[in-house]
């Protein structure tokens, strides 16, 4: 096997990223609870209220717990007890679309596609490439 051959196999590369990520997303949506929206958006579930639901306009205070799919945590302001304070529409694409769905004070799960997500590039070191995304989130409050 040639070099370049070996290296598109590396665990760390693009291309095992984008294959990890397709296969978990077959899979995860094959389980109860889960459902997947017209653009590929994966979310179940934990919580749900019936409160008011944001827009992509709206401020919104949230919980979140942002994992890799190897577990490797990027965020977590359930363990600092503090929730962030943000703006529907800066938000990755999948998160716009998945707060969009919740009401005020409900806690879905979300798993996002990289191409909801930051894509083939990926973030510094901290999100490789083709990543999908886990997160559960809790809408606190819709701020404006």
């Amino acid at each position: 096997m040639a070099k370049r051959e070996k290296r598109g196999k590396s665990k760390s590369s693009a291309g095992y990223n984008q294959k990890t990520g397709e296969d978990f997303l077959k899979q995860n949506a094959q389980k109860e609870g889960v459902v997947e929206t017209a653009s590929g958006l994966q979310y179940k579930i934990v919580e749900e209220l019936e409160g008011p639901r944001p827009d992509e306009y709206s401020t919104v205070l949230i919980h979140q717990r942002a994992l890799l799919l190897n577990g490797s945590i990027l965020e977590d302001t359930y363990r600092k007890n503090e929730p962030d304070e943000v703006r529907v529409e800066e938000l990755i694409e999948g998160l716009q679309e998945g707060l969009q769905l919740m009401g005020k004070g409900s806690r879905f799960k979300f798993w996002v596609p990289s191409d909801l997500a930051w894509g083939r590039k990926g973030t510094s070191n901290k999100i490789p490439p083709y990543a999908v995304l886990s997160f559960d989130i809790r809408l606190v409050d819709i701020v404006s």
